[in-house]
């Protein structure tokens, strides 16, 4: 009887393991999506910001904005346009889903408002940095933001004192040298103009995607991750664009400047076709991240969305450069080296790159 009883437990046991490695190999699967879809993302949205009213905006004659209109005051217009669309997709999802009544109940909680700071601090600031920053210098800027898991590790240490070990710090070595290595375009005179004010711009992204990092990897921990993507998307695009707008509209000498942009935009068919794509990528990408995290552990999760410092500049270049034929989207060598180089230092920072292989043979 007790050899029977045994047996069962080994092959219970054993049952057990198979559906765990099963859906830990799923997670991983999941947020290397995530990272990919950010990649897709980030072509599509400045494929927007290239179409319609964005044409006269941008052409010879800058339809009589200021430089510091078209620098700023345009990037956050598509980063808030792209937002939007993006929070219109979360809802619709929570919607279909039967959880609309849970989100509205959730935000008013404590991790809901943990999770509103994250967004002010994540869509107004970061993401508008983001767009900025690819509209200054390119793609190769993509991988200089791909340094806030990084960031998010040192903040993690000085904010929570959490561990930064031995192994971590040679993580955010790698991504530091990996960033110094992009940096030497501009010192070889290949970089184009404005390139080095666009990198200064992604590391503030950077900067404020480690910190959204920290902070909502608390509140996301104890609620629905689909709610708190939900959360994360309707404040960040109506954010920026009842804030940080006007804010620049006032800088620009003209408050009403970003409410008329604004309305010239969505009055632009050819290009919210792209918006709402690129919005569609957006939350797909946000919400298999959070996923991802839950099925193969946050630290895995976050090196598999980190491998967007690839995939981005890859699909800028393919969407933007060979497909629709907008020159400056390629990249040198150096910087495609230092793409794959920043997503080894995320893995590195993350987790011991030697316990895939353990897990491996564990099953």
């Amino acid at each position: 009887m007790n050899q029977v009883t045994g047996a069962a437990n080994a092959s219970a046991i054993a049952a057990k393991n198979k559906l765990s490695a099963h859906f830990f190999r799923k997670g991983i699967r999941i947020a290397l999506i995530s990272g990919l879809m950010y990649g897709l993302y980030s072509a599509f949205v400045i494929l927007a910001m290239s179409k319609g009213v964005w044409i006269d905006w941008y052409g010879p004659n800058t339809a009589g904005l200021s430089v510091f209109a078209i620098t700023y005051l345009l990037g956050s217009l598509g980063s808030a346009i792209n937002y939007t669309c993006s929070a219109v997709w979360a809802l619709l999802n929570v919607g279909v889903k039967g959880k609309l009544g849970d989100f509205f109940r959730t935000i008013n909680t404590k991790p809901g408002r943990i999770m509103v700071i994250a967004a002010l601090v994540g869509g107004p600031i970061s993401s508008t940095a983001y767009v900025v920053a690819m509209q200054m210098a390119g793609s190769i800027v993509i991988p200089i933001t791909a340094l806030c898991p990084a960031i998010g590790a040192i903040l993690a240490r000085v904010l929570f004192k959490q561990e930064l070990n031995k192994r971590m710090m040679l993580g955010i070595a790698i991504c530091v040298a990996a960033s110094f290595m992009i940096g030497t375009t501009y010192i070889t005179g290949d970089a184009p103009e404005g390139m080095l004010l666009g990198i200064a711009i992604a590391f503030i992204a950077a900067l404020g995607w480690g910190f959204e990092g920290c902070v909502a990897g608390y509140g996301t921990s104890m609620i629905d991750s689909e709610i708190g993507i939900t959360i994360r998307q309707v404040i960040s695009g109506p954010s920026t664009l009842i804030i940080l707008l006007p804010l620049f509209s006032i800088m620009a000498g003209d408050v009403t400047l970003s409410t008329d942009l604004a309305v010239q935009v969505i009055s632009s068919g050819t290009s919210m076709i792209w918006f709402a794509i690129a919005g569609f990528c957006a939350f797909i990408s946000y919400m298999f991240w959070y996923k991802g995290n839950g099925m193969c552990g946050a630290a895995l999760g976050m090196a598999c969305n980190g491998t967007y410092s690839f995939w981005g500049p890859f699909s800028c270049w393919i969407i933007l450069g060979v497909i629709f034929g907008i020159e400056g989207w390629g990249m040198p060598p150096i910087a495609w080296v230092a793409a794959v180089m920043m997503a080894l230092g995320i893995l590195v920072i993350a987790m011991n790159p030697m316990d895939l292989f353990r897990k491996k043979e564990e099953k």
